[in-house]
């Protein structure tokens, strides 16, 4: 893919292109990171993508001063402000937990209702209205530059350096492909498979929180479709990477790789002029031809 980008447009290959790519790709990474981790460990959330515009936009709401603007009049600072969007992260992860465990909500109903509820909830506050004007703290990660890169490149390299080395290392990474790939198995071995579970919910919604305030920074705003049809691209990725829907396979380095094919696909189609309705129907096709490609791959290597 980038050998065909480099053919079709001398400005793609360029330092300030690829930084481009990968900025773009930034939030949707750490969101399939945050679905990937479920993923494994045998569940699913597809709330993640309304997490991403209800949290920043809860935490905007509650800066802003002027109530004729949409916002709550409060104002709070905002390293408040902040803390709001991975409190609200943290919450609907953890109802999204009690949900599926305590209650034994099927996981994909249970989420979908979720993802609805915040993002009706999330145009309701502000009355559909954009928010913007927002302090230098809360939009700085998506805004900062670190040595020349920006802030939120290296933020999401550092989670997908960290987790790769929790679940490949550690034993809690162990444990979420234990109890992904046998629930009953994991539970008779001694790991505390609800409460794991749990916490892959709340990890999975600070992640979306995460992104979410760096995609506002990005934008300087937050708008009320923030982050809307984002769980789709994720899904997709999550498969490419060779993240098993059915829970305890696949590897996170996978996942990210599938992130960056489809910003690189993006880009090399953005270049070329080709108009934007026509990108969604390539992505479409990329993802049909890697399944198709990793199936006859996968055939072969048992055969």
């Amino acid at each position: 893919m980038i050998a065909t980008g480099s053919l079709l447009s001398p400005a793609f290959l360029t330092a300030d292109n690829m930084i481009n790519i990968l900025q773009q790709s930034s939030e949707l990474s750490i969101v399939v990171l945050a679905e990937s981790l479920i993923l494994i460990g045998g569940k699913f959330d597809l709330s993640l993508e309304s997490t991403v515009g209800f949290a920043p936009m809860v935490g905007a709401w509650l800066i802003g001063t002027d109530a004729a603007t949409g916002a709550s009049g409060i104002g709070i600072s905002g390293f408040a402000g902040i803390l709001v969007v991975f409190a609200v992260g943290a919450l609907i992860g953890l109802v999204n937990g009690l949900l599926v465990v305590k209650l034994r909500l099927n996981a994909f109903i249970s989420t979908l209702a979720m993802l609805i509820l915040l993002r009706g909830t999330t145009v309701g506050i502000t009355n559909g209205r954009t928010l913007f004007d927002l302090p230098p703290s809360f939009v700085y990660l998506g805004s900062a530059q670190w040595a020349g890169v920006p802030a939120s490149i290296w933020v999401a390299a550092a989670l997908y350096v960290l987790f790769i080395f929790i679940m490949r290392y550690h034993r809690i990474g162990r444990a979420v492909y234990a109890v992904g790939g046998n629930a009953e198995a994991a539970r008779i071995a001694g790991i505390p498979v609800e409460r794991l579970t749990i916490g892959l919910f709340v990890v999975g919604g600070l992640l979306s929180a995460l992104a979410g305030l760096m995609l506002s920074g990005r934008i300087a705003s937050v708008v009320t479709s923030q982050g809307q049809n984002m769980i789709f691209y994720v899904f997709a990725v999550a498969v490419i990477g060779g993240i098993n829907l059915n829970g305890g396979e696949g590897r996170l380095f996978g996942a990210l790789t599938g992130v960056i094919l489809l910003g690189i696909l993006q880009n090399m189609l953005t270049l070329s002029q080709i108009a934007a309705f026509w990108i969604d129907a390539a992505y479409g096709a990329i993802i049909l031809l890697s399944l198709i490609i990793a199936r006859l791959s996968g055939q072969k290597a048992r055969s």
